[in-house]
């Protein structure tokens, strides 16, 4: 009987494959996150959310930049794998992400996915159209910004490449 080496390389290989396909993606701290506000409930019941920590995320819809600061405006969405915004479900309405310095409006521009972890820091109002709108603002403490082509990374592990194994009978 013929010893053949696939079935040792296979064993060597396979856990290799598999660590590579769990791409790293963001990790939040959502230690002190209250997952229970969206921003629809936030802009509704204020009262309770100044200084409360939110994990929301969702597309941009514009970016303002101050003198230290960053306003961007957000369109909010559930948050699903990685808690990556899924733009296909109902939107939870919007917010305002406020970063200290300067983001580049160039990449962070409309249509991006962003995920963010914050403070509740107040209430703005602003207008949508000619619609009065409640913007709760959020202090970013952690922020990424999706990859454009990242619809890729959405179901978790992903095999790239084809594996073929024989044997020799």
């Amino acid at each position: 009987m013929s010893k053949h080496p696939v079935p040792g390389i296979i064993l060597v290989v396979l856990p290799l494959l598999l660590l590579g396909a769990c791409a790293s993606g963001p990790t939040f701290d959502t230690s002190r996150v209250d997952r229970s506000l969206t921003p629809a409930v936030v802009s509704a019941q204020p009262q309770h959310a100044t200084g409360r920590q939110v994990l929301w995320g969702g597309t941009i819809l514009g970016v303002t930049n101050l003198a230290h600061s960053t306003l961007v405006e957000m369109q909010a969405y559930p948050l699903g794998y990685k808690e990556k915004p899924q733009t296909d479900e109902a939107p939870l309405g919007r917010f305002l992400l406020e970063q200290s310095g300067f983001l580049e409006p160039a990449v962070y521009t409309g249509g991006r996915l962003l995920t963010v972890t914050g403070t509740i820091t107040r209430i703005d109002s602003g207008k949508v159209g000619k619609s009065e709108q409640s913007y709760p603002v959020v202090e970013a403490k952690q922020l990424h910004l999706w990859p454009v082509d990242s619809f890729r990374e959405d179901t978790g592990l992903r095999f790239g490449g084809e594996i073929g194994v024989g044997h020799g009978f």
